[in-house]
């Protein structure tokens, strides 16, 4: 908190020194901006938006949007956007969502969320069986992209943020709305396919539980080896090990930012593989793929 309160006197202490009247442009074609906050949702917005808008995310690549703190010169180029797509609660908008609305008062802000059916890690043990390991906040489990159910509601509620910013132009962004719901279709379809085959993997361990909602989605069990934000336990690997076997569990997913050592003990103990997946990135639907190839695959 102390570092959050620094930089927020270093935006107000920046901004008070700027010559009135001046006008800054990052963006060549003076494009409207909207920010949001990773790139997954960029993806999503670029997709809609087309060229009409200049999409720029908070979050920047392999930085964790639950931890991120952003910059001053962030906070500062904030006042140039003309709305903010938040992806709903991750931990990034819980620590910074007021900050940046007071930074930029204008702005409007959508919530692409809205409409999805949330996972409450509390309430994991009776109504979620499909995740294993809880979260570090009490909220809404916050990874709500990695799920082509969720993606088409977060595809619709930005087009509907776009209609709302430049109304004249809703039927461009009906039609690649239309267009990007067929790319999300797709994805989901292919993802069905492959995870019906015989001999699928029904469950995967992963370091941090970003893939509860994709977990949902097909109907698999996600293991965490991070148990409330922290380091497992000797005795939280014991149950993952023992997980491994009981479950057939053939790969260990794990994400860039996150320290792989506790997944390369666990696969050392049992065999399976460790595999790197990003679901962070821009290419989403790409990732997906990935992601459902590797259930696929057999040692």
């Amino acid at each position: 908190m102390k570092r959050i309160h620094t930089i927020w006197m270093l935006v107000l202490l920046l901004a008070a020194c700027k010559p009135g009247g001046e006008k800054k442009t990052d963006t060549p074609d003076d494009k409207p901006v909207i920010t949001v906050t990773i790139e997954p949702l960029r993806y999503f917005t670029e997709a809609i938006a087309g060229d009409r808008f200049d999409v720029v995310s908070m979050v920047p690549k392999g930085s964790s949007p639950e931890t991120y703190d952003p910059t001053p010169a962030q906070l500062m180029s904030l006042s140039q956007s003309t709305a903010y797509l938040r992806i709903g609660f991750i931990g990034f908008e819980q620590a910074w969502m007021d900050k940046l609305t007071n930074t930029a008062p204008h702005l409007q802000i959508f919530n692409t969320s809205r409409g999805i059916d949330l996972i409450f890690p509390d309430r994991l043990s009776e109504e979620e069986p499909h995740a294993k390991g809880r979260h570090s906040h009490h909220g809404p489990e916050p990874h709500i992209w990695s799920s082509p159910v969720n993606a088409r509601i977060i595809a619709t509620n930005i087009f509907k943020a776009l209609c709302s910013l430049d109304n004249k132009h809703c039927d461009d962004y009906l039609a690649r709305y239309d267009s990007l719901c067929t790319v999300i279709d797709r994805t989901d379809s292919l993802c069905r396919q492959m995870l019906a085959q015989p001999g699928a993997d029904h469950a995967f361990i992963i370091y941090h539980p970003s893939l509860s909602y994709f977990a949902r989605d097909y109907g698999l069990l996600q293991f965490s080896i991070e148990d409330e934000g922290k380091e497992p336990s000797p005795a939280h690997l014991k149950e993952l090990i023992t997980a491994c076997r009981e479950e057939n569990i053939h790969v260990i997913f794990v994400q860039p930012e996150f320290d792989r050592r506790n997944a390369e003990l666990i696969a050392g103990q049992t065999g399976i593989r460790v595999v790197e997946i990003n679901p962070l990135t821009y290419d989403w639907e790409a990732e997906m793929l990935k992601t459902v190839k590797e259930l696929i695959m057999k040692n």
